[in-house]
């Protein structure tokens, strides 16, 4: 290993004894001066999406990321990962047997950034404002659970639930459920914009142009209330136009820390380098990476095409051309180290063959070379994904039974064009609203699915997921997930490609970059702190 890389152990629950990344110590910067963190995200408002940061609207890592520095949950993901904890709650837990009742207490004292009060009405209000808004391609399919939700004087908030839902304290920790102030977001309509308010560890100002955010100053909050301590006083999270562009600051010392995304040569690069001012640091991950069919599209609407699609891709290649050992072959929408995780696609289909593709296609009758475009976002998971498509471009033609050309957009064009079923195959990217196998299976195969996907399987909606959610020992679940798996690899809506690491460099004299980021890619920039170079 490079004296330079420090890589963090991948179990849950072990990332707290790792904090040696960085050169100084962990106290925090005591100056006045922010730490400037670098991003490949783009954020931009458009006609079609108008409210990025708006917690009822927002659904991606990067948006997401904003919102968890400036909008308070009633639970929170802690430092060393692990099942949630009250944070704007003082505590929640569920109070029946059959996990349909879940209770929280404010803490004393809550306020928005602003100073007002925050009372169980605004929490109630803030949680109904999602559900009744229903963001198409949002996160509300979250909060599906919840039947009603109901306060009991200015603290006790009780939410019950529809049906048993294990997963319900994660949902709580996710920007969907953050605290908002009905003064500052109307109870019918998005908050366009850039402007985030709320009763997190930051307030945020925006640096806008041309309709994109490029800048974001998060200062320290002096009404937070919480279970965070915030080790600086100002961070600010630059957005650049590509990983180059934001290696270049990095090197230039223009920027402290480069977060996601970072380029695979990057990567290799930054950890065999004599740099002594710069540290690489590899965490465990939970990204996974996919393809995703418009099961409603003439081209892959028959079974078959998609199943001979599952069975002539070779991730081992895919991952070992393009992401060498920043990734690793998935065979499964849940990933290897999540508990209920199976390698159905894997089981069904065995080692990539050509042979058996062809049976499958002449078995449907499908004319071949079958036509079809992928189409994948430029600038939304990196700088690699293009030559990611052109491999499997190669792989399912080299084959003689498709016929595959390739096509990339801007996400602020393809997020869009996608949810309106204007895409028959495209490659999407999943970072976990928590990590728990639901996340990996019910955002995609539920009702009101954020990709808008038509496939349907009753037997996974109606009985397989709820299934699933009644089992608070997650190990008792592993049934019920694994059947959900096995029908995916059979039918085939989606199709797993690979898992990844993820990397953050920094200079030497800042510290707390071990828990920059956890596994779930959520930015922590209340860890970070400015110590002693060298």
């Amino acid at each position: 290993m490079n004296r330079k890389t420090l890589v963090l152990p991948a179990v849950i629950g072990l990332l707290a004894p790792v904090l040696a990344a960085c050169g100084g110590s962990d106290s925090g910067s005591g100056s006045g001066d922010a730490i400037v963190v670098g991003t490949t995200d783009r954020f931009t408002a458009s006609k079609d999406a108008p409210a990025p940061l708006d917690p009822a609207y927002a659904y991606d890592v990067g948006t997401w990321n904003i919102l968890r520095q400036t909008v308070q949950t009633l639970m929170i993901q802690p430092r060393g990962e692990g099942e949630p904890v009250p944070e704007a709650a003082e505590s929640c837990l569920f109070t029946d047997s059959g996990n349909e009742r879940y209770a929280c207490t404010l803490r004393k004292d809550l306020k928005f950034a602003n100073g007002d009060a925050i009372t169980a009405d605004d929490v109630k209000y803030s949680i109904d404002r999602a559900r009744a808004i229903n963001a198409e391609g949002g996160p509300v399919g979250l909060l599906s659970t919840i039947d009603t939700v109901e306060t009991k004087g200015d603290r006790e908030v009780i939410f019950h639930l529809k049906t048993a839902d294990a997963t319900f304290p994660y949902k709580l920790s996710t920007p969907v459920a953050g605290i908002v102030d009905p003064d500052d977001y109307a109870r019918k309509s998005l908050r366009d914009g850039f402007e985030v308010d709320g009763s997190g560890p930051y307030t945020m100002k925006a640096d806008v142009e041309n309709n994109a955010l490029v800048n974001a100053v998060f200062t320290k909050n002096p009404n937070y209330k919480g279970t965070l301590k915030v080790n600086n006083e100002k961070v600010e999270l630059r957005s650049f136009s590509d990983a180059d562009a934001m290696g270049t600051a990095l090197s230039d010392g223009d920027i402290d820390v480069m977060s996601r995304t970072m380029a695979p040569d990057q990567i290799q690069k930054l950890s065999t380098s004599s740099d002594s001012n710069v540290d690489l640091i590899e965490m465990p991950g939970l990204e996974i990476r996919y393809l995703s069919f418009n099961t409603n599209a003439a081209t892959v609407k028959t079974k078959a095409v998609r199943q001979a699609m599952a069975q002539l891709v070779n991730r081992s290649e895919l991952v070992s051309k393009v992401y060498g050992t920043e990734a690793e072959p998935l065979y499964s929408l849940v990933p290897a180290s999540i508990i209920g995780h199976s390698n159905s696609f894997f089981n069904k289909y065995g080692d990539p063959s050509t042979a058996k593709a062809k049976a499958l296609l002449t078995k449907a009758n499908i004319t071949t070379p079958v036509k079809l475009t992928l189409h994948y976002t430029t600038d939304h998971y990196g700088s690699a994904t293009k030559q990611e498509f052109e491999e499997l471009r190669k792989q399912l033609n080299d084959s003689g039974l498709f016929d595959v050309s390739i096509k990339g957009e801007l996400w602020e064009t393809f997020r869009p064009a996608e949810q309106k079923g204007k895409y028959d195959v495209y490659g999407m990217g999943w970072f976990p609203d928590f990590p728990d196998a639901d996340n990996y299976l019910a955002p995609f195969l539920d009702e009101d699915n954020f990709l808008g996907s038509p496939y349907v399987n009753s037997e996974i909606r109606n009985t397989l997921i709820p299934e699933s959610r009644r089992e608070a020992d997650r190990m008792s679940a592993t049934t019920s997930l694994t059947d959900i798996q096995d029908i995916v690899a059979d039918d085939v809506p989606m199709l797993p490609l690979w898992q990844g690491k993820q990397y953050v460099a920094a200079r030497d004299d800042i510290t707390g970059v071990s828990y920059a980021l956890n596994s779930s890619s959520t930015l922590q920039l209340w860890e970070l702190g400015r110590g002693v170079s060298g």
